[in-house]
This record gives structure tokens, sequence and C-alpha cells, in this order.
């Protein structure tokens, strides 16, 4: 087929398309496709300095349909300027900058917003160290054997492509390994992963007394006593039952270019404000629709409480929550406004990300000081209701009795599991009861579920830590008493 048929077909689909959804949500199309792979690429070349080419193929393949608008991308990685331009046969054009220590910001000709980075001011770390500098081999045959099925490729696609693996037993690394050019301290894009890092910012101020989780949200664009969402409470925001007429965020798939929510994420300068002018779809509390407006909203509260500035709100993440952890390889990207992106946009090291999981397994506590706030994590886990994904507050759960839950307990999770969840394949897993922490980290398609092989490695993982927690004189021998170190064995 000729690239000029091509292109005629896919103008052709898109005001189909257009005929069907109107006309405008259409004409985002292009720019939502172009938005989202510049901003990938911008961020994983400038901050977590993968092969661009590699990127491009793993994430786009990781993504139903892509292929019918990929072909016809073209993009630019300017290294001098540090920006990225990608366009789509003319239809569409979008461009990502790169501002050191900032990440990456979509820029859409507007000026954006002038952050100063805050300066790191060296406070302590109360997380007892996780590991040494060096990778961690897996610390039995059992978690060995783990790995080795989690990085094997199946011989037919859906490929996983698995780029990092990390699990903690008792608060130390017994196993871990990377993809080529990945290591420790390689910063990986979580996309949704990012909320529950926004849930537990969320729950800092709710601590601080700051913020309410039962009264309305303070969103300014509310705030007329007849405004229906003032109803909407940062619970319900936190929960995605808000209401907000944005569409869904669930899929990751050309047809999810559809969806207003993505106008918001790769056509809109400042995210909160056009999250903030949608109507009610829904009464507020009534129906579960999970989409990213709701976490962005979250983020212009903490950053409104921070003291309303961006650089506010970066100090903020790091004073009360990434300092305190040890999380030393973290980039929270910005909107042209310059509100924390916090539906999709965090990078942290792979370590990193099982620190904030640590945080949620030690009940909010990290070196006796309580980060967040008394019975934070069982209300972050706690099901929420007609949610058949299985979420809580910020973080996906196996509680209840949701589809979600039940399909992932069947499948050899344990119930008391709960975890942090990326678009693509990537998991912050907390399981209190076998004292375990698992990050995976990836570039896999969101179906069929099995395609990430996550459920293989969890339930690996969880059997080689119980045959390691068995009596056997040649397990005894090797130390995996809770606070020794599985380094220089």
């Amino acid at each position: 087929m000729t690239r000029r048929r091509k292109i005629v077909l896919i103008s052709t689909a898109i005001a189909c398309a257009g005929l069907a959804l109107g006309a405008a949500r259409a004409r985002d199309v292009p720019r939502v496709a172009t938005g989202f792979i510049a901003d990938v690429l911008c961020s994983e070349t400038f901050v977590s300095d993968l092969d661009v080419r590699r990127n491009l193929a793993e994430t786009t393949d990781a993504m139903p349909g892509a292929g019918l608008l990929t072909w016809a991308m073209d993009y630019q990685v300017d290294r001098t300027r540090k920006d990225v331009t990608v366009t789509l046969f003319g239809i569409g054009r979008s461009h990502a900058v790169y501002r050191e220590g900032l990440g990456c910001t979509l820029d859409h000709g507007a000026a954006m917003a002038g952050v100063a980075l805050p300066p790191d001011d060296k406070q302590p770390v109360l997380l007892p160290e996780i590991a040494g500098p060096s990778i961690v081999p897996p610390q039995s045959e059992g978690l060995s054997v783990a790995l080795d099925r989690a990085f094997t490729e199946p011989a037919q696609p859906p490929y996983r492509r698995t780029r990092a693996i990390v699990v903690m037993k008792a608060g130390r690394i017994v196993a871990e390994r990377y993809a080529d050019g990945i290591g420790p301290e390689t910063p990986l894009l979580g996309f949704s992963m990012t909320k529950s890092v926004i849930s537990a910012l969320t729950g800092i101020l709710v601590r601080q007394g700051k913020l309410r989780l039962d009264g309305p949200a303070p969103v300014e664009a509310w705030t007329n006593p007849d405004d229906p969402r003032r109803a909407i409470t940062v619970d319900q925001l936190l929960r995605h039952t808000a209401g907000l007429a944005l569409g869904s965020s669930l899929q990751a798939s050309l047809g999810s270019a559809f969806e207003p929510v993505n106008r918001m994420k790769f056509v809109e300068g400042d995210m909160a404000a056009y999250a903030a002018s949608m109507p009610l779809a829904t009464a507020p509390g009534t129906a579960w629709n999970y989409h990213d407006g709701n976490t962005i909203l979250l983020a212009h509260l903490i950053r409104n409480a921070a003291g309303g500035h961006p650089s506010d709100a970066l100090r903020f993440a790091r004073r009360e929550l990434f300092a305190p952890l040890g999380m030393r390889h973290v980039t929270l990207q910005l909107d042209g406004a310059g509100t924390i992106e916090g539906s999709s946009e965090m990078l942290a090291s792979a370590r990193d990300w099982a620190r904030f999981g640590q945080l949620y397994l030690n009940d909010g506590v990290a070196g006796g000081k309580r980060i967040l706030p008394e019975g934070w994590v069982s209300y972050s886990a706690t099901a929420t209701p007609n949610a058949w994904v299985g979420i809580g507050a910020g973080f996906w759960t196996n509680q209840g009795d949701s589809f979600g839950a039940n399909f992932r307990v069947e499948h050899g999770w344990p119930r008391d599991a709960f975890f942090a969840k990326g678009t693509i394949g990537q998991y912050t897993i907390v399981i209190p009861s076998e004292k375990l922490v698992i990050v995976r980290m990836g570039r896999s398609p969101n179906g069929p579920p099995e395609a990430d092989g996550v459920f293989d490695l969890v339930r690996d993982v969880v059997a080689a830590v119980r045959a390691a927690s068995s009596p056997s004189p040649r397990l005894r021998g090797e130390g995996w008493g809770e606070g020794e170190s599985p380094q220089g064995r």
C-alpha cells in the first residue's frame, strides 16, 4: 500500500470517527497521539537516558492500534536544545521540552510557567537502607527462577519487555534484575503509579490538617453554592467517584484518544483548569469512573496547600515524602501551568518505587516517624464500591468482592495485596502478609491480563520467599534475618 493511500485511509477513518464522536474530539486525535509519543520520548531520553528507537518501538508495540498511526509519524530529537518534536502527516504536531531537574513538559505555544527548582536541603533519610550499591542477585534458587521467567520473552506476541524487577522482603532487597541499558539508578516512567504518590501527598496534607477527606474539595471554580460540583469531596477524587464528564482513562489504545481526558493531557496547557471546567456526568459519589482528571485536580490542591507556586509543591513532595524515604532518583514532571502532572508523569528508579511501597508496608511510618496519617494505609486499600477492577483510594486492591480483586486472587495473588499500577506494565505491589514489596517495570500490553507476566511473578516470588522461610540448614546458613544485608555473599 502506498504512503498516499495510507494517509487517505487514516484521514477517512478520523473523519468517520468525527461523524460519530463529534468533529472537535476527532480533531484532537492527532495531537493526542503525537503528544503521548513526544512526552514519552522526551522523558525517557533526557531523564532516563534510554535509546530512542528502542523506546519508541517498545512503547507503541504495547498499545493496541497504535501501529495504525505510528507508521505515519515523524520524530526529531534535538539533543542540543533538549526537546522532541513529533508530527503526524501534517495533521498533528507536538513539542516536548526538557528542563533540568523538572523533566519534560508539552509546549502548546503559550509561555510555560517559570519554576524555580527547590534546593536540596540534605534532609536525613529515615527509611533504613534497602540495599548496597551493587545489584542484588536472587538470594534463592526460587527467586532466580522467578526472575528468569519474568525476563524471558514468549515465543509469540504479545511480548513482555520487562525492564526492571525489584523484590524486597522485610525491608531489604532479596532479588533485582534490569534490562540492558537500565540499572538501579535509572528513573523510569511510572505512568499511573504516579496517582498513588499523589494519594500519599494528599494523605500528608490530611495529617497536617490542610485538607479534609469528607469536606468539599477546595477547587476555586466550584465555590458557587449553586454549583453541583461543590459537593465533590477529596475522598471522591481519590476514589474516582467525583462524576466529572471526562471519559475514561482505563485503556491505552488508539480508541482512547477520543476521550476528553486525553485532550486535557495532551492538548491543554493548564490541565487542572480544564478538568475543573467540566460538567458532571453523574452526581458526586454515585458512580465509579476512573480518569486522570481526578488526580490532576488533587495535584492542584496539593500545590495550593503547599504554598501556591510550582516550586512549593516540588519542595513539599521532596521534604515530606521523597527525602525521608531516600528516594534519590525522582522527577515530578509538570504541565504548562506549573502543576505536577500527577496522573502519570513521575519518573523514579525501580528501587525508589520499592522504597515508596515499603512506606505502605510499614503502615505509613519511616524510621519511627509517621509520614502518612494513622489508618491511611488501610483507607487506601479499602475497596471502592462498584469499582469492578478493584480500586481503593489511590491504590488498586484485592480487598472486597470486585471482579478484578477476585480475578487476581484466583490467579495466585494474596487477598491482602494492594498496589500502585501504571499502564503498559508498571507495578509496585505491597503484600503485608508476606512482608513483600515487588516492583515490576516494562512495556507490556494491558491485555490479555497474562501478557505482562505479573501473575506468574507474584506466584513465583511468594512461593520462593515462603520456601526460604521454611526450616532448612542451607537457608538458615544464608542468613535471611530481617536486619541482615543480602550483599557481599
